[in-house]
């Protein structure tokens, strides 16, 4: 797992975690939503992820003209045929750069979607409704370079383009092998429970308006069991969950007025929950 990810981060510097996080999200067979100013590198990490799994990728640019079949497709007559067609649209692939959508035909195996969004700009954008932002696993964003990293993108950009270099150590059966290995990984009744919790308390606070739902608790779980997987590990640990817990959690919950009025960030109020919230003691038990 560490070669694929290795690749990636040839292109992607300096944000290691974001790259490892990634990951995690497409082992848990699960959506990546990238919240994040212009030039970060939110598409080159997708097409460095495909290139690295040996993956199709495809990009849709959602503008106004965008339409429905041009991302799940359409069926039409075919007069040399004499029946009617289905025409793949940009969906049908396994690394969608899109936003969430809606589908009707079955897709490809494994099947990620890697979305991108702006948040300092809405201009021919709509924000996603609170339905669509639950369909995604994680939010993470890749923020600016520091210095040193600053430095190496402009030496390794100077002559060449390193996506050339990020060779394909991966393939779709490979991947969807390892996606049913983290599926297997243990998870303690202590750490169910914990993430039940965890959870519970995003419902009852007063900060919060809208707390995590059931998918985003199995989102959690799942995400969990994925990094256990990719640490080496067969079973979950307490603290795999408090990776993940505020990437899983922020777009899934809303603020109340006290908490807007008070200039409270989703991930500072999720903060609080974690450090109220008893951990269970960090046994690592297997099956």
């Amino acid at each position: 797992m560490r070669e694929i990810t290795d690749e990636v981060k040839k292109v992607i510097i300096g944000k290691d975690e974001v790259v490892d996080m990634v990951f995690a999200a497409i082992l848990a067979q699960g959506h990546v939503l990238m919240e994040d100013v212009p030039g970060v590198g939110k598409t080159t990490l997708a097409v460095a992820f495909s290139k690295a799994l040996g993956l199709e990728t495809k990009r849709i640019q959602f503008t106004p003209d965008t339409v429905a079949s041009d991302i799940t497709g359409y069926t039409a007559f075919d007069r040399q045929a004499q029946g009617f067609t289905f025409h793949s649209g940009a969906a049908m692939t396994n690394i969608l750069l899109a936003d969430e959508i809606s589908r009707t035909y079955p897709l490809p195996e494994p099947f990620a979607v890697i979305a991108t969004q702006n948040p300092t700009g809405t201009v021919g954008t709509a924000a996603l409704p609170v339905s669509q932002l639950d369909r995604f696993m994680i939010k993470l964003s890749m923020g600016y370079p520091d210095k040193a990293a600053m430095r190496s993108i402009m030496s390794d950009r100077s002559s060449s383009d390193p996506l050339v270099d990020v060779k394909a150590v991966c393939t779709a059966e490979k991947l969807i092998e390892m996606q049913k290995k983290a599926k297997a990984v243990f998870v303690d009744d202590s750490v169910y429970d914990y993430i039940s919790d965890l959870c519970d308390a995003t419902r009852h606070n007063e900060n919060i308006s809208l707390g995590v739902s059931p998918r985003g608790a199995l989102a959690l779980c799942r995400i969990a069991k994925a990094w256990a997987c990719y640490k080496g590990r067969e079973y979950v640990v307490p603290q795999d969950v408090r990776d993940f817990f505020a990437h899983v959690c922020s777009h899934r919950i809303s603020l109340s007025a006290k908490g807007r009025l008070s200039g409270l960030a989703a991930e500072s109020v999720l903060d609080e929950i974690l450090k109220s919230v008893k951990c269970p003691e960090n046994e690592e038990k297997r099956r």
